[in-house]
């Protein structure tokens, strides 16, 4: 892919295809969605191309579950922003979102492209806009983990938005919203949903602080008051572990957290040198964390200590022979350590995105600006020594 982008998604709606969706950043051409299937068996990766006309994409989001379905911000038409701008210094541009569907052949992972792909890229069809005409400048689309692909969340500038999605989702109604409150323009940057709590928190960064809310009430419920030092980028929830949650920022920290206990981060990580702009847990093993940054590099940490198997994996007393027996427990009482697993530096560019594989717990992409996907496995060794 020739062109920038910063929009990142793993397809995680239930499948057996490795399938990420990346969107396209450009001011000078159309704007594109680019479907990217890999095939592990022969280790190639397939390409297919939708055309975005709406404007450049700043954020993609996957429903969890209708495979054709997905969200994206993005800033309208990107001719007419450049015409208002030279035509009005006040002009300002203008953040959407939408809800789209991908044609009918391309739902399922395919391991063929069309050889013309790029060339002649197929439409989108817009299911409905989330209209944010009152709100300001949309940040993100968050979908409701665990249900039945009805429920959203959008942050506009200092709004927090509930959607439920109507008439086979062509039709979005705002269900409930509240508003950030207090001094200065507050805006939020990025959220998360929980996937705990029956879903009904979600965690949100604006500035330098995190906050959790209720959405039954659309209450806040905590503050993390300089959560970072500078603006906090990203947020990721523990899958396993329901009160943890994991964020990182430009002071170049990856910090983890305790909701209950938000006086101090449980553990931090200062392992990049630059703005770290994108943190995810890996879905099936929680102490597998990947952290993206604007210094080029992908980390991939062992979070072991603050995991749901701090002491390693239980081994049942009646596969231990009695000699074994008192060794095999002076070894789970000990913690494990956290430590560095990899690093990987194949990008050029800012990576403003990574994301797990929601079909191989093993795989993961991550994006730069420059428009390269980079698709990566968990070491060899590591992986099993996590299974056995």
């Amino acid at each position: 892919m020739k062109k920038n982008a910063r929009a990142l998604t793993a397809q995680i709606a239930e499948t057996d295809a490795i399938r990420f969706l990346v969107g396209t950043q450009s001011l000078k051409y159309d704007n594109q969605i680019h479907i990217i299937d890999f095939d592990d068996e022969n280790n190639i990766i397939n390409k297919n191309v939708l055309l975005h006309e709406a404007g450049e994409i700043w954020h993609i989001s996957a429903s969890p579950v209708d495979k054709s379905v997905f969200t994206t911000c993005y800033n309208k038409n990107y001719l007419l922003t450049l015409v208002s701008f030279f035509l009005a210094s006040d002009s300002k541009v203008v953040t959407c979102a939408a809800v789209w569907r991908m044609p009918k052949e391309l739902e399922s992972g395919s391991h063929e492209s069309p050889d013309d792909s790029s060339s002649n890229p197929q439409t989108l069809e817009l299911l409905c806009h989330l209209d944010n005409t009152a709100h300001g400048n949309m940040a993100c689309v968050l979908w409701e983990p665990m249900s039945d692909g009805k429920k959203l969340i959008s942050l506009a500038d200092n709004y927090l938005l509930l959607w439920d999605l109507k008439e086979s989702t062509t039709k979005a109604v705002i269900s409930s919203s509240t508003t950030l409150e207090g001094k200065g323009q507050l805006k939020f940057t990025s959220g998360r949903w929980s996937p705990h709590h029956n879903c009904t928190q979600i965690a949100t960064a604006n500035d330098t602080a995190i906050r959790g809310w209720d959405i039954r009430s659309m209450s806040q419920i905590y503050c993390i008051e300089n959560a970072h030092g500078q603006l906090v980028r990203d947020l990721d929830f523990n899958p396993n572990k329901q009160y943890y949650l994991a964020s990182c920022g430009d002071d170049c920290k990856v910090k983890f957290w305790d909701i209950r206990n938000i006086n101090e981060p449980v553990k931090s990580l200062e392992e990049h040198s630059h703005w770290v702009w994108s943190v995810r847990y890996n879905h099936s093993h929680d102490q597998l964390v990947l952290t993206g940054s604007s210094d080029s590099r992908i980390i991939l940490s062992n979070m072991v200590s603050i995991s749901s198997e701090p002491f390693g994996h239980i081994v049942d007393e009646d596969e231990l022979s009695d000699q074994e027996d008192n060794h095999q427990d002076e070894k789970i009482k000990e913690p494990l350590q956290d430590s560095i697993i990899a690093t990987y530096e194949e990008h050029e560019d800012s990576v403003y995105a990574v994301e797990w594989s929601s079909a191989d717990p093993w795989l993961f992409a991550s994006l730069s600006y420059d428009g390269r996907l980079v698709i990566n496995r968990v070491p060899r060794a590591l992986k099993y020594r996590i299974l056995l």
